[in-house]
């Protein structure tokens, strides 16, 4: 375990886990040994995490004077791991009571920073009071649980401020959304992980000084984002937000499901949402309650171009196309629900997919826009442009499936093992559609008053290209060109695709 000397010569120890650009990670407790975040779910695969152990806590040592402690004086410490590491500016992720010291370390070395992750955070250091109502909202909302009954009254004496060791023990399943096998064996070692006299110096008089922080807070420089849980009775959603709302860059996301401890409840929700954050060629943007991650490419004042991927693909398939199509337009790739970097809700359909369209292009100030639209990206197109003309100003659908009943239909399929980038109910979900369409589907064709061009990939495509050419006929005034490369038609034959593009106006 590498060590290092902070300000004062205290020895403090920092674990390495992945490989990458370095995520320093603070944790909480307060002053719990960093070995509870584990590898953040999985988030190591992404970046190179470097957990500090805090002074006092884990392999970190004990220092001379126990009041640096105190959540102030362990802002140098952060420091002292910066320069060690000999980073010039750092991504720095906190959780919990961590939070605080985060903004005040925000706060005092605001350059320092190129980013800040702010995880089911702590807000005494912005002055932000616990709620009990929202406290008592957020419990509720497990009241199915089998342990509920039992856990409730703990909750309620800590709530009245009898806090101990017992309390905290008996109430300990509110703290995550699924109080499992794993989340019990991370719960037990809470106790042996927290230096108990060091939380209680962590907060002592004048570790926070709120309006000082706040006022720094609101012109620090990086972009941050605020991750809270659904249940998290600790910091609620509504606290993290009025966080988020601080910073002039912030993004704020829930982690549908999750508690105190977003990473054990839904790994893959949770390296999702900071895989997004951390990468700089991706966006993301609340849209019909749905976190969608986008990329984009070109002028920001360049008349816009939407690209919309097929199933199980995501936004960057588009790349080739979209690099190109930068030349002359201000260029936008969404992930769909479920795929990619955007939020995995386990529910999927046309018409789900078709409102996430609708959202993003509203979300985005989009009205107006060309939507190029792959297979299902395509078919969620044009049920778009078919229940709201005017908000698509041009139409490309490649390669999608007309809502025509498939024959002979899909036949069940079952998951392939492993780990996939995209969530696999996607796949039963629209097959069962693509055997039965909804017949407004085939009505509202007729109803598209955005000029269109269908392309089609020829003989080698899995979609029926007599359908095909039916729908564009459907489809008032459109265009259909057939490029005979198959159903991946901007993939294969990227140089055709855009060629087809330009004789439609777009490129």
């Amino acid at each position: 375990m590498p060590t290092f000397r902070t300000y004062d010569g205290t020895e403090l120890a920092y674990h390495v886990m992945g490989e990458g650009v370095p995520l320093i990670c603070l944790p909480g407790g307060a002053m719990r040994a960093g070995a509870y975040l584990g590898d953040l779910g999985g988030l190591s695969a992404v970046r190179q995490l470097v957990v500090l152990d805090l002074r006092g806590t884990g392999g970190s040592a004990v220092p001379d004077d126990v009041s640096t402690y105190r959540c102030d004086r362990l802002v140098e410490d952060v420091e002292a791991l910066r320069r060690h590491l000999d980073l010039e500016r750092i991504d720095l992720l906190a959780h919990s009571a961590a939070g605080n010291l985060a903004a005040l370390y925000a706060a005092r070395h605001p350059r320092a920073l190129r980013s800040l992750i702010l995880v089911a955070p702590g807000t005494q250091a912005t002055g932000f009071a616990f709620v009990e109502r929202e406290a008592r909202e957020a419990a509720a909302l497990r009241s199915s649980e089998p342990w509920y009954a039992q856990a409730l009254p703990a909750l309620e004496e800590i709530w009245a401020g009898h806090l101990t060791d017992e309390l905290r023990a008996a109430a300990r399943p509110f703290l995550y959304g699924r109080w499992d096998a794993a989340a019990q064996a991370h719960a037990a070692l809470s106790a042996v992980q927290i230096n108990a006299e060091a939380a209680r110096g962590h907060y002592g008089p004048g570790a926070f000084d709120p309006p000082a922080t706040v006022a720094a807070l609101r012109e620090f420089p990086a972009p941050v984002l605020v991750l809270a849980g659904e249940y998290d009775g600790v910091t609620t959603p509504d606290r993290a937000a009025e966080l988020a709302a601080l910073f002039p860059e912030s993004e704020f996301a829930v982690q549908r499901g999750a508690g105190h401890f977003p990473w054990l409840d839904d790994p893959g929700a949770f390296v999702r949402t900071l895989t997004a954050f951390l990468d700089p060629d991706v966006h993301s943007v609340q849209a019909g309650g749905i976190r969608l991650a986008y990329r984009v490419w070109g002028d920001p004042s360049a008349p816009p171009v939407v690209l919309a991927h097929g199933r199980c693909g995501d936004s960057a398939t588009w790349t080739t196309v979209a690099e190109r199509l930068a030349a002359r337009h201000r260029v936008y790739a969404l992930d769909f629900r479920g795929h990619g970097l955007s939020d995995w809700t386990g529910r999927y359909s046309f018409e789900l997919f078709r409102d996430d369209l609708h959202a993003f292009l509203e979300a985005r100030n989009l009205s107006g826009a060309t939507v190029v639209g792959h297979s299902m990206g395509g078919a969620a197109a044009y049920l778009l442009a078919g229940r709201q003309p005017g908000l698509i100003g041009r139409l490309v659908i490649e390669e999608a499936p007309p809502p025509f009943p498939l024959d002979p239909p899909r036949t069940p399929v079952e998951h392939p093992g492993g780990e996939l980038d995209f969530d696999w109910p996607v796949v039963p979900s629209i097959n069962a559609q693509l055997n039965e369409p909804d017949p407004q589907g085939h009505e509202r064709l007729g109803e598209i008053t955005a000029p269109t061009l269908v392309i089609g990939g020829g003989p080698r495509s899995q979609i029926v290209q007599e359908d095909l050419a039916r729908m564009a006929r459907q489809i008032p005034g459109s265009r259909l060109v057939t490029i005979n490369a198959g159903h991946l038609v901007h993939t294969a034959r990227p140089e055709e695709f855009l060629a087809a593009l330009r004789s439609f106006g777009v490129g």
